[in-house]
């Protein structure tokens, strides 16, 4: 059965994460994407380790099942070249800071006339328009800006910094799909495109949703350590015995009362809703104490034959082997251009192809993409030799 995406034709202009992550999750669904890399200004996501053979496995994966094609975006002949390649490829993408693509000719009011069904999102840290619109950023600053960061960590150490790039991915990646995937929708029916202004800080923004929410009815802010779901409540990360931890998120009374009686702590019952400090440090305190009494896999033994919300924190390697998500088809295989089998998280969508491509090599496509909207061998070798392309 053909993927959804099966049809789109995206031109990807992104480098790093939140804009290749984007086309990725595009990509794995079936679009075909074509990224438009600097022949001579390496993304630096091809460096980064540890390495896959001769390739960075986080290149490999972010960029699997795509494209690539080398152009020198400030060479005479790139726009026109850019022109022909709207003919096929009518959604851009890209995630330079506002007005650079426009100083190259490449802004969307100047692509739009020659696709009139251009969809053209711009993801940024900070949007287009607005007083911070140009500044330099980092998944850091976006969260800090946003308040998220604010309640993201304990009383005595402030904000820490998490696992992932919440902002970049939550608030570039997934937010530049939505609507790319929306506006493709409206343009079936309106027959018209649109540009989309995705910026990371908004986004941020917007996933203070629950507290939020009554952050801006009540004044009253959310801090560290003092909410229901970061560190107010015996909701939390709890160390075993050798130095590893248990995730406990028994709010439910009914998961509270097994994890208690799990536990032998049943006189501690009438503190599971009492939310005074007092009441929830004295219960934490004495979860704390019962984890750290026993080592990580006697818990595991304990909590895996009841429910009450009780895992483990594993490694990522322990989650690649974990039979949960081995069995939900979570950990995949690439292969790349030589033939090499490369280990991946597979998509967590619902369409899954049957094999991914590991992130292509520097121009690898270019003369068959030149080829495909009409360039002959003696205009690619001319191209080629003037190093407008690669």
């Amino acid at each position: 059965m053909s993927l959804p995406l099966s049809g789109l034709k995206i031109l990807d202009f992104s480098t790093l994460l939140p804009g290749p992550y984007a086309t990725q999750l595009l990509a794995d669904m079936g679009a075909e994407v074509l990224r438009v890399e600097a022949p001579s200004r390496p993304d630096l996501l091809k460096m980064m380790p540890p390495m896959a053979g001769k390739v960075s496995a986080a290149h490999a994966s972010i960029n699997r099942n795509k494209k690539s094609i080398a152009i020198d975006l400030k060479h005479a002949s790139a726009t026109a070249i850019i022109a022909d390649l709207l003919n096929e490829y009518d959604i851009v993408i890209e995630q330079f800071r506002p007005g650079v693509m426009a100083r190259l000719g490449l802004g969307f009011e100047q692509l739009s006339e020659i696709q009139n069904k251009l969809i053209y999102c711009s993801i940024t840290g900070y949007g287009q328009t607005g007083p911070y619109k140009d500044r330099a950023g980092h998944d850091i600053n976006y969260l800090a800006l946003s308040g998220l960061a604010s309640y993201s960590g304990r009383k005595d150490t402030g904000p820490v910094l998490s696992g992932t790039q919440i902002a970049d991915i939550a608030g570039g990646s997934h937010h530049a799909v939505m609507a790319i995937l929306a506006s493709v929708i409206q343009r079936s029916a309106t027959g018209k495109g649109q540009y989309l202004d995705i910026s990371m800080s908004d986004a941020a923004l917007a996933l203070n949703t629950m507290f939020g929410a009554g952050a801006v009815v009540s004044k009253k802010d959310p801090t560290c350590g003092g909410e229901m779901l970061n560190g107010g409540l015996f909701y939390d990360y709890y160390e075993t015995q050798d130095g590893r931890y248990l995730s406990i998120g028994s709010l439910e009374p009914n998961f509270a009362a097994g994890l208690l009686s799990q536990l032998e702590l049943q006189s501690f019952m009438n503190k599971i809703a009492d939310p005074r400090p007092e009441s929830q440090i004295a219960l934490r305190e004495a979860i704390a104490d019962k984890i750290k009494s026993q080592a990580m896999s006697h818990w595991q033994t304990v909590f895996a034959a009841i429910d009450v919300c009780v895992e483990p924190v594993l490694t990522l390697n322990e989650a690649a082997t974990n039979e949960h998500f081995v069995a939900r088809g979570m950990i995949t295989t690439a292969i790349d251009k030589d033939g090499n089998s490369i280990t991946q998280i597979n998509s967590a969508l619902p369409f899954r192809r049957e094999m991914h491509q590991a992130g292509a090599q520097l121009g690898e496509h270019t003369t068959s993409a030149l080829t495909q909207v009409g360039y002959d061998s003696d205009s690619i070798e001319a191209l080629r030799s003037a190093k407008c392309i690669k």
